[in-house]
């Protein structure tokens, strides 16, 4: 019985939780921006975006969470205000308004702020067509806002985290010239792999022509189930093809991350005890232990 998956799970979330009470967790040197991006959808981009980022604030950092997909679902998971009539990253990338007038502190989240995203989104896409510099939109507003931010005398931001749509349009563009680097969540389903590289292959042109700083400097592996072969074969592959971005933390399948959203939280003011939570915060202080390879 000891030896079951069931009773191994436990046993590591007590050890985790052990291991992760009261960390305050190393501020990086100069602000770190991570697009977190897969065109495929499911595989759990979003909760990763903010269950990372609330896992980073709560270690002491200063983070803000840029929702550039139209669906908002970033903004809901993290209680901010994202109706039709609020100043949202819309504003932002098609009328030039600066950051700092739409970003939201996040009400349960000392640390935390977001932009957040709104169905007016879904448009920018054809209006950003015509406009020049169409795909540095977004780098410009976020060094706007962290030069404005440094002036204003207050706490630097350690982590920028750019949630965006699951398609390679000009809204993800945007997200990946903005940044220095790429987390890619991988369900550890099948066809886990597809898709990935045309992701890979865009990021390539994208580093060629837009943005040579540009690295995937981050493979987490999501929706992992310790109980069938399948998800052990997905990691033992994607470790494999990725060795050095890959995190040793994976992220279980689980019902506590899925429904934290429609509470209007993260899983780790949801149910802090959780697994879920556990395992985010465990990669989060992997992720800060790391530099962009």
């Amino acid at each position: 019985m000891s030896d079951s998956p069931i009773m191994k799970a436990l046993a590591q979330d007590h050890a985790r939780r052990r291991e992760l009470e009261g960390l305050v967790l190393d501020a990086p040197e100069t602000t770190r921006i991570l697009t977190v991006a897969n065109q495929k959808g499911g595989v759990g981009k979003t909760s990763t975006t903010v269950n990372l980022a609330a896992a980073l604030a709560m270690g002491g950092l200063n983070v803000l969470v840029i929702d550039v997909d139209p669906q908002g679902n970033a903004s809901t998971a993290l209680g901010i205000d994202h109706h039709a009539e609020v100043a949202s990253m819309y504003e932002v990338l098609v009328e030039s308004r600066p950051m700092a007038e739409v970003v939201q502190p996040c009400p349960d989240i000392e640390r935390l702020w977001c932009a957040p995203a709104t169905i007016d989104l879904s448009g920018a896409e054809i209006e950003l067509v015509a406009m020049v510099a169409r795909e540095n939109r977004l780098r410009g507003a976020i060094r706007d806002f962290l030069a404005d931010h440094a002036k204003s005398g207050a706490e630097r931001l350690d982590y920028v985290l750019i949630d965006c749509p699951p398609s390679l349009g000009l809204l993800t563009v945007n997200a990946l010239v903005a940044a220095r680097e790429v987390l890619i969540p991988i369900q550890c389903e099948y066809y886990a792999l597809e898709g990935l590289t045309l992701l890979l292959k865009n990021i390539d042109l994208l580093r060629a022509h837009l943005n040579p700083e540009l690295v995937v400097s981050t493979i987490l592996l999501t929706m992992y189930d310790g109980r069938t072969r399948l998800a052990s074969q997905v990691a033992e592959d994607v470790r494999e093809h990725f060795p050095e971005q890959t995190l040793e933390t994976t992220i279980p399948r689980s019902v506590r991350i899925s429904e934290a959203p429609s509470y209007g939280q993260t899983v780790l003011s949801y149910d802090p005890t959780s697994s879920g939570a556990l395992a985010y915060r465990a990669a989060a202080r992997e992720l800060s232990l790391r530099t962009a390879h």
